[in-house]
């Protein structure tokens, strides 16, 4: 059985966290649906619903949660989650200067259990010292293990939004998701390790085509051609080659 599905079908979990982890984020408001950025985005604790901004005002007083996207999974904040739920052991990830947690489970392409840590619940790769990839990770445990989320769930009355406003809460590839508190490796040891680790690197190279892109592409080389290979005066002068002056064909 699924760690959402695990939450919702216990009585161990407030309704607030049961909804939270089933909720579907990031689909369009009914009641806005010709508004722009109508996306539902925001969680309300008191009422457990979801809510676009067009939403906000009646629940301004109410516990507000932003929910936000990373390639289509739901992250909150670590502060935010760090008021509601104890999050020790729950990996954590930085982006934009703040640490953020994945909300559920992400699926994986394959079940492979090799060597290193791994997720209690789903045996996701993680980083060591960490024991679970996502909060419903480390809920179905709970509930599966103590029978009770008792000495791990806060009393917190007042949860507003960020004093900055409220954003769209989507994290583009430039925005990349790096595990806290790790420190840069050499090439040979494996990165950051995992899953996480190739999703890093694929962002990475995504932004910097990108960005040579919009220098003029000057500097790009193809991947697949060593950068200090030898160029014959043949080929240099094919690339260095100019196309001349058109010619006129003869009249007759």
């Amino acid at each position: 059985m699924s760690p959402v599905q695990f939450v919702s079908s216990s009585s161990h979990a407030p309704p607030w966290l049961q909804l939270l982890l089933t909720e579907k984020f990031y689909n369009a408001c009914i009641i806005h649906e010709e508004a722009k950025k109508n996306e539902k985005n925001v969680y309300c604790l008191d009422c457990c619903i979801s809510l676009c901004p067009h939403c906000l005002s009646p629940h301004r007083s109410h516990r507000l949660l932003q929910i936000r996207r990373y390639v289509y999974h739901d992250v909150i904040r670590l502060d935010d989650a760090a008021k509601l739920i104890d999050c020790t052991s729950v990996q954590s990830y930085t982006t934009n200067s703040a640490k953020v947690v994945f909300l559920n489970q992400r699926p994986q392409a394959r079940n492979f259990r090799g060597s290193g840590n791994f997720c209690s619940t789903c045996d996701r790769s993680l980083q060591d010292p960490y024991h679970f990839c996502s909060l419903s990770c480390k809920i179905n445990y709970l509930v599966r293990t103590k029978g009770s989320l008792s000495g791990y769930l806060f009393e917190c009355n007042y949860l507003p939004l960020p004093e900055c406003g409220l954003d769209d809460g989507l994290m583009t590839p430039d925005s990349v998701l790096e595990p806290a508190g790790s420190a840069r490796t050499s090439s040979g040891s494996g990165g950051y390790g995992g899953v996480d680790c190739r999703t890093t690197l694929a962002c990475t190279a995504t932004t910097e085509i990108v960005r040579k892109k919009r220098t003029g592409g000057s500097g790009f080389r193809p991947p697949c051609r060593p950068a200090c290979s030898p160029v014959s005066e043949i080929s240099a002068g094919l690339m260095n080659r100019r196309k001349g002056n058109p010619q006129r064909s003869p009249l007759y």
